[in-house]
């Protein structure tokens, strides 16, 4: 009997981690981007280039954990003078606090696809919960077997709660920067 008790647990603990899946980003069709708003009538956007990212799941997506690591000095707005900006203390302070990283904490189901993901978002040395919004895009089979996984992640950070450009007001720079995710994992 006992034989036969651990037998069943050795099963099925082994069939858990065989169903765990680790999907990783595809770089060449991925982008980090976000924008704020400027003296309140323009938005300016940029990139982040440098940035890796994973998504583990066991059974499905209602459970997945998120995983992304930014390379803060790759902040790429197309105008080299605000970037080097960004990057001073004024801003980022990338000598001092050169990676901006997402872990996941929960993940709630928002419709069909859709996902609420909260989860810890490290910035400027200042570590805050924050929530996302996750679209599962799709998931398709490539012609060499490959899986290939779409999504599009979005959600709003308050530049204030991790004390990024504090001598800016609103009226210059607004609080709300909106962070716009759109990348493919493979498999």
């Amino acid at each position: 009997m006992k034989k036969g008790i651990l037998f069943a647990f050795v099963a099925l603990l082994s069939t858990g981690l065989f169903a765990q899946t680790t999907w990783t980003v595809d770089k060449a069709h991925s982008q980090v981007s976000f924008g704020i708003t400027h003296m309140g009538i323009a938005e300016v956007t940029g990139l982040f280039r440098s940035f890796d990212a994973s998504i583990n799941t066991t059974n499905g997506l209602d459970n997945a954990t998120y995983n992304v690591t930014i390379d803060v000095n790759s902040v790429d707005t197309g105008v080299e003078r605000r970037d080097n900006h960004l990057r001073s203390d004024d801003f980022f302070a990338v000598e001092k606090h050169p990676e901006l990283t997402f872990k996941s904490k929960s993940v709630k189901k928002d419709g069909e696809n859709r996902y609420k993901v909260t989860g810890d978002l490290s910035l400027h040395g200042i570590t805050k919960p924050v929530t996302l919004d996750v679209w599962h895009r799709g998931t398709i089979t490539k012609d060499d077997g490959t899986q290939v996984a779409g999504f599009q992640i979005t959600g709003e950070v308050s530049r204030q709660e991790f004390n990024i450009g504090p001598d800016f007001p609103e009226a210059a720079l607004s609080d709300d920067v909106r962070i716009k995710v759109d990348a493919e994992f493979k498999k």
